[in-house]
C-alpha cells in the first residue's frame, strides 16, 4: 500500500459498506479490483458523497451488525451496535460519476471490530478534528490504535445502558424484563391460539384480567380469540396499583416463560388509559387483519431496533408497518407507548407529557402529519433520531429515552442553569457582545422588541432571552402570547366574560395572570413574551399598562384603576421582576406603523440575516451539510438579499434571515444540495412569490438563480 500522504491527515475519512444489488458482500472484489464503487440511483444522497471523495483521502471497508455475547466490556445482554474494520486504504482516483473510485487497499487481517459509536448507512464521512468520537475512530481503523471503550461507556449516553453501577443503573433495570417479555412474546407471533390459552391461565387467577372478553359480530360476548402483542403488554401496564402490575406482570410472564425478574418498580413507563387499553376494537368492529397488522409492526419494530447492518430494508419495513398500524382505530398516540415498552432504548413514547417536554426542553419538533394530527412514520423516525443525536450532546437534560419518560414521569424536570452561553450553543449566530448588549437592556429597560426581516430567529431569540434572564430553564416563569387584529384589551388585561350561568363575570387576561405571579414571588424574574406584537393595536390592547409598563413607574405609588376594577378601591402596578419581550416582523405589508407611546417605552433591537462562519460552522456540525455546500448557499442568499434590498417595491425589511437555511434538526444531512433545492421549493421560492405578487417573473428569475447549478 502507498504511504499515506501527509495533507490526508486533515482530509475527511471515509467508511463505507461492500454491499452490491442490496445484499451481496463485494469486499474480495474490491480489494481484488482495486476500486469500491455502490449500485445506487443517481438521486441517492451517497453518490454526491462519492462524488466528493479526493484523490489522498483515506477510505474503510466497513461492515456494521449488533451482538449481545461475546463483547469485550459488559453488556447487560443488551444489543451492541458493532462496526468491523475489513480494509482501508487510500483514493487514487474519482471517476467522478458518483459510483466508482480507485483505491489502493490493504487488507486488515485479522477483522477488527469497534463498538458503540457506528454507523449503518453505506457511506459514512468522518472529519478530523469534529470530535474526540472521530478523531478516535479514525486512530482506530487507520493508525492501528486501540478503542478506549471505557471513555465511551463513561458518557452516560451508553453508560446507562451496559455498565452496572453507572448512575440510575437500578432506576432503569425494569428495561432488561420489558425487552426479554418482548422477545419471548415475539415466539408467540405464529402460536396466537396458544398464547390466548395462557393468557386465559392468568386470567382466571387474576380479577384483574377481565379485559380479555370480546364482543363478536352476532351480538354475543365470550373469551378473546386473537390478541394483539402490544394488549398483551397493556394488561401490565394500565392504570392499576403498582402491586396489581407486579402480579399480573409476574403471571404472564410465567406463562410466556420469561426468564429476567418482573421489576419492583415501574417508574417512567407510560400506562394506558384503564379504558382503553386494547389496541384493536371488538370483534364486531374491526377489520379482519388488524391485529395482524399490530403483530407486523412488533416484529419491525423489534428487527428494527435489534439489527445495524448496510441494508436499510428493516428501517423500510418499519415505515411500511407504523404506516398500516397507526391508521388502525383505537390506536393512536398508544402505539408509542407500545414501541417504547418493547424497546424502551430504542424508541421514544411520546404520551402527552413527554411531547410537552421534548418540544420545549429539547427544542425538538415533533411532526404531526400522520392521521387525526399525528405522528406519521418520517414524523415518529425524525423525534427518535433528532432525540437520540441530542442524547449525545454535553448539556442536554436527559440522555436516553428511559430517563426522559423517567424524569417527566417523576414531573423532575425542573429549571436548570441557563446562560449566554447556553444561546450561543445552541445555534444562535448573534456576536456574545451583541447578546450582553441586548439582555442589558432588557435587564434596564424591563421591555424589548426584536424586529427584523422574516426567518432572523426573533421568537426563538426572545425565548432564549427569557432564560438567560431568569438564569434557569424555567417554563412556570414564561408565558407566550400572540397579538392578532381581533385581539382586545379584554382579551389582555381583564373583561367581562359570560359564565355559566348566563351571567357576566370579571376574567383576568395573561397579561395579569403572570403580573401576579411576578408579585408573589418577587426575588425571581418573570417575562412575558408576545409575538407579532404589532399585528394588534398595541395601544388599546395595553391600554393603561402602557403607562405602568415604564421602567421609572413599577412602583405601588405608581398604581392605577384599571377600566375593569373588581373593588372600588382596587388599584394595579406593574412589579419590577416582570419583563415583556415583543417581536416584530418589520417585512408585514399589513402592519400599521407602531404607536409613538409603545416605542418611548420599549428598547427596540434590529435582528439581521446572520449567515457567516458561525452559520457555516453550526449546520455542518450539526447535519454534516460540507462546508463548500454551506458557502455556496449562503452566497446565493446574501446575492438574493442585495436584489431584495435593491427593489424599490421591497427594501432591506424583506431580506430573508438564516433560519430558512437552518435545519431544524440535528440529523445527518447526507445530500446538502438536495435538501436546499427542497428548502427553496417549499418554503423560499412561495414566499418570493408572494413579495413579487405583481411581477411574478422577477420571483421566477430569482428563484432559478437561487437554484442555478445545484
Amino acid at each position: 500500500m502507498n504511504s499515506i500522504p501527509e495533507e490526508s491527515s486533515n482530509r475527511p475519512c471515509w467508511f463505507v459498506g461492500a454491499s452490491y444489488n442490496r445484499s451481496e458482500d463485494q469486499t474480495e472484489r474490491f480489494l481484488q479490483e482495486g476500486i469500491w464503487e455502490n449500485d445506487f440511483d443517481v438521486d441517492h444522497p451517497a453518490v454526491e458523497m462519492t462524488k466528493s471523495m479526493k484523490t489522498g483521502d483515506r477510505i474503510a471497508i466497513k461492515a456494521t451488525y449488533v451482538r449481545r455475547k461475546a463483547l469485550p466490556f459488559e453488556n447487560n445482554g443488551r444489543p451492541v451496535s458493532v462496526m468491523a474494520i475489513k480494509a482501508i486504504g487510500i483514493v487514487v482516483e474519482n471517476a467522478g460519476d458518483g459510483h466508482t473510485v480507485r483505491v489502493d487497499w490493504t487488507r486488515v487481517d485479522p477483522i477488527r471490530e469497534w463498538y458503540l459509536n457506528t454507523y449503518i448507512r453505506t457511506v459514512w464521512k468522518v472529519t478530523p478534528g469534529s470530535d474526540w468520537y472521530a478523531d478516535a475512530l479514525i486512530g482506530f481503523a487507520f493508525e492501528n490504535k486501540k478503542q478506549d471503550i471505557d471513555r465511551f461507556l463513561k458518557i452516560d449516553y451508553w453508560g446507562k445502558r451496559y455498565i452496572d453501577d453507572s448512575p440510575g443503573k437500578q432506576r432503569y433495570a425494569w428495561t432488561s424484563f420489558y425487552e426479554s417479555f418482548a422477545d419471548q412474546l415475539l415466539t408467540f407471533k405464529d402460536k396466537r391460539a396458544d398464547l390466548i390459552d395462557r393468557i386465559h391461565a392468568v386470567a382466571t387467577k387474576e380479577n384483574s384480567m377481565y379485559l380479555v372478553q370480546d364482543l363478536f359480530s352476532d351480538g354475543t360476548s365470550g373469551p378473546l380469540n386473537d390478541i394483539c402483542p402490544f394488549t398483551t403488554m397493556a394488561m401490565f401496564n394500565r392504570g392499576i396499583t403498582d402491586s396489581n402490575r407486579y402480579l399480573v406482570a409476574s403471571e404472564l410472564a410465567n406463562q410466556l416463560g420469561v426468564s429476567e425478574s418482573v421489576p419492583d418498580k415501574f417508574e417512567g413507563i407510560p400506562v394506558v388509559d384503564n379504558r382503553s387499553s386494547w389496541f384493536f376494537n371488538y370483534e364486531k368492529d374491526r377489520k379482519s387483519d388488524a391485529i395482524d397488522v399490530l403483530w407486523n409492526v412488533f416484529f419491525c419494530a423489534m428487527s428494527f431496533s435489534d439489527s445495524v447492518s448496510e441494508n436499510p430494508d428493516t428501517r423500510s419495513a418499519f415505515i411500511s408497518a407504523y404506516e398500516s398500524a397507526i391508521k388502525l382505530p383505537n390506536v393512536g398516540w398508544k402505539l408509542s407507548f407500545g414501541l417504547y415498552w418493547i424497546r424502551p432504548w430504542s424508541f421514544p413514547s411520546l404520551d402527552t407529557l413527554a411531547r410537552d417536554f421534548i418540544e420545549k426542553e429539547l427544542d425538538t419538533v415533533i411532526g404531526l402529519n400522520g392521521p387525526k394530527n399525528r405522528c406519521n412514520a418520517d414524523d415518529y423516525l425524525n423525534v427518535r433520531d433528532a432525540l437520540d443525536a441530542k442524547f449525545k450532546e454535553e448539556g442536554c437534560p436527559v440522555n436516553s429515552f428511559p430517563q426522559l419518560a423517567y424524569e417527566v414521569w417523576m414531573n423532575k424536570v425542573g429549571p436548570t442553569t441557563y446562560t449566554l452561553n447556553n444561546i450561543v450553543k445552541e445555534g444562535c449566530f448573534i456576536e456574545r457582545s451583541k447578546l450582553e448588549s441586548i439582555l442589558d437592556s432588557l435587564r434596564t429597560e424591563k421591555n424589548l422588541i426584536l424586529q427584523g426581516p422574516p426567518g432572523t430567529g426573533k421568537t426563538w431569540l426572545a425565548r432564549k432571552l427569557a432564560f438567560a434572564l431568569i438564569g434557569q430553564r424555567d417554563e412556570s416563569k414564561v408565558r407566550m402570547v400572540q397579538f392578532h387584529p381581533n385581539l382586545s384589551y379584554e382579551d389582555f388585561v381583564r373583561g367581562w366574560r359570560p359564565a355559566g350561568d348566563g351571567r357576566l363575570t370579571l376574567v383576568d387576561g395573561p397579561f395579569i395572570g403572570i403580573r401576579d405571579a411576578a408579585e408573589k414571588d418577587p426575588n425571581s424574574p418573570y417575562v412575558l413574551v408576545i409575538e407579532e406584537i404589532n399585528r394588534g393595536n398595541p395601544a388599546q390592547i395595553f391600554g393603561e399598562m402602557l403607562t405602568l409598563l415604564e421602567a421609572d413607574k413599577r412602583t405601588p405609588d405608581e398604581a392605577l384603576e384599571l377600566v375593569y376594577p373588581r373593588t372600588s378601591n382596587e388599584r394595579f402596578f406593574i412589579p419590577n421582576n416582570l419583563f415583556v419581550i415583543g417581536t416584530m416582523n418589520i417585512a408585514d405589508r399589513s402592519l400599521a406603523l407602531v404607536d409613538l407611546a409603545l416605542r418611548r417605552r420599549f428598547a427596540f433591537i434590529d435582528l439581521e440575516p446572520t449567515l457567516g462562519e458561525p452559520w457555516r460552522d453550526w449546520v455542518h456540525s450539526k447535519n454534516g451539510i460540507p462546508k463548500e455546500t454551506l458557502v455556496e448557499i449562503e452566497n446565493r442568499i446574501v446575492d438574493l438579499n442585495q436584489t431584495i434590498s435593491k427593489d424599490t417595491s421591497l427594501g432591506p425589511q424583506f431580506r430573508l434571515g438564516h433560519s430558512y437555511v437552518t435545519p431544524k434538526f440535528a440529523n445527518p444531512i447526507d445530500d446538502g444540495k438536495m435538501w436546499y433545492r427542497k428548502v427553496v421549493g417549499t418554503k423560499i421560492g412561495p414566499l418570493l412569490d408572494e413579495y413579487w405578487f405583481e411581477d411574478l417573473e422577477s420571483s421566477k428569475k430569482a428563484i432559478q438563480k437561487l437554484l442555478e447549478g445545484f
